[in-house]
Formats: structure tokens, C-alpha cells, sequence
């Protein structure tokens, strides 16, 4: 490995340190099952997700720009019509870095009132912090009030759960490929409902199959108390996903996504 490559390297690995941090502030239950499916290093994280907005100061491709500037690349794109969103994702020429899932939320198609709170939200975001690594676990940079929150969670959780969390990790997912103590979906399943965590059940617990080359499945996403303008609310944060590859013709791993499945992943941050 060159100087060069190393120190970049390096860079994402302290990039994802830190939003990893971030994450598991408002997610304790990652770090519970991390130490419950790991048997050392054998975690390795297949992908983070990130949540925003189609407005052009905190685009998609903004978000990309920072990973993009760390060496990754574009690497396929998807459509999820019901849920009025655009995503796309991006790979590292390290495979041992993670891939970055992007989803943007397409505000035209929403009513007035949530444009206006969404325009409102993303006109207090200071310029001079998109471009730069810290963005990606910056949390908010606005306040919503209640009434605000419960608007956008009328036409969209995933709306309302940016207006709440901002800026971090939707969610972490653990290559099931690359644990020692575990080969199946099934039994990583199992022990994380052994361990008394919920998995999302929208679609069945294993979104996906071989057929697909990728099988997912996740955790509900734990609650935490976010401060609005006007009082807290326990509502809920962010999940942990698990993640089996299969093998291509060439005998590599599929690196992409599956759209059909991870529409219903989306819905692991649903209020009940």
C-alpha cells in the first residue's frame, strides 16, 4: 500500500470511527449486538445508510461529494416510487471499506406545508459545513416543533425522522460473509431475537434471497429522547441491519442493492 493510499486509508477509517460514534450515542443496541454476533474483529461493516434531501444545498451528490473526495466511486442507482425517493450508492476500491447507501427525499412531491418546513430546516444549515467530513455526523442544525415533526411524519416517516436525527448514520450493517461464528441469516436472526432485539417484519425478517444474491435483515430502531423546539419526545433513532452476499458467475461477492428490499428495510424507523 502507498503513502498515499494508506493515508486515505486511514481517513475513512477515522471518518467512520467517528460516525460510528455518533451513531451508537442514540443506538445502544448496535454496540450490544456487536459484541453478541462478533467473535473478535471478525465484524466488518458492509454498508452505512444516510437519509436527506433532493434540495440542491444538501442533495444526494452533495453528500457524495465528501465520500467521492475520499477515494469512492458511484456505483448504482435506485428508484423507490411509494416512498417518493431517489438513491444511489458508493464503493471504495478497498473492499474493506465500507459501501455508503444514499437515499434522497423528493420534496416537490410532498404538499406546501412540509416543502415549507423542509426549505425552513435546510436554510439554517451553515454552507461552509456540507462540503465538509464532519457533515456526515452533524446531527441537526435546526429546530422543528412537535407539530412540525408530526406534519412530516403524516406524509413521511422518512421526513420526519431527518427533521429529528439530521446528519449521522441511519443505520450500520454487519457482513453475516464475514463472521466466524455465524454462515446464516437465519441464525444471525435468531440469536439477535435470542439477545431480546426486535427485527423488522415488514415483508417477512429476511428481505431478499439467493435468487437476488443478497439477503437483509434489521432490527426495529431503538427510541431515544429528541429535544424539539418546544419539549422532548421519545421517538425512534436508528437499527442495525445484517447483510448476506452472494457469489456472481465471476465468483464475486454482489456488491449492490436490492430496491424491492430495502424499501422495506426504510420502515425500520416507523413510529408504532
Amino acid at each position: 500500500m502507498t503513502n498515499a493510499i494508506s493515508n486515505q486509508h486511514q481517513q475513512v477509517t477515522d471518518l467512520f470511527t467517528n460516525i460510528w460514534q455518533n451513531y451508537i450515542e442514540v443506538t445502544p443496541s448496535a454496540h450490544k449486538i456487536h459484541e453478541l454476533l462478533s467473535s473478535g474483529t471478525d465484524l466488518i461493516n458492509d454498508h452505512v445508510a444516510y437519509r436527506t434531501f433532493d434540495t440542491a444545498k444538501v442533495n444526494l451528490d452533495k453528500l457524495a461529494a465528501i465520500l467521492i473526495d475520499l477515494g469512492y466511486k458511484y456505483a448504482g442507482e435506485y428508484d423507490f416510487s411509494s416512498k417518493k425517493l431517489n438513491a444511489k450508492h458508493f464503493e471504495h476500491s478497498d473492499t474493506s471499506l465500507p459501501k455508503v447507501f444514499i437515499s434522497e427525499l423528493r420534496v416537490k412531491e410532498f404538499s406546501v406545508e412540509v416543502q415549507a418546513i423542509i426549505e425552513k430546516m435546510v436554510s439554517a444549515i451553515d454552507d461552509d459545513i456540507i462540503a465538509d467530513s464532519r457533515f456526515l455526523y452533524s446531527g441537526t442544525h435546526w429546530q422543528v416543533s412537535k407539530a412540525e415533526y408530526q406534519t412530516l411524519l403524516a406524509e413521511s416517516e422518512y421526513a420526519a425522522w431527518v427533521a429529528a436525527w439530521g446528519y449521522r448514520a441511519n443505520h450500520f450493517t454487519v457482513s453475516i460473509n464475514h463472521l466466524a461464528n455465524f454462515t446464516d441469516i437465519e441464525d444471525v436472526n435468531a440469536a439477535v431475537k435470542a439477545g431480546g432485539f426486535l427485527l423488522n417484519t415488514t415483508g417477512g425478517e429476511i428481505k431478499g434471497d439467493s435468487t437476488v444474491k443478497l439477503e437483509q435483515s434489521s432490527t426495529m430502531a431503538d427510541k431515544a429522547l429528541v429535544k424539539f423546539s418546544d419539549g422532548e419526545v421519545e421517538i425512534p433513532s436508528c437499527f442495525y441491519e445484517f447483510a448476506k452476499r452472494y457469489p456472481l458467475e465471476n465468483g464475486q461477492l454482489y456488491s449492490g442493492f436490492v430496491a424491492a428490499s430495502a424499501d422495506k428495510i426504510f420502515e425500520s424507523t416507523n413510529v408504532s
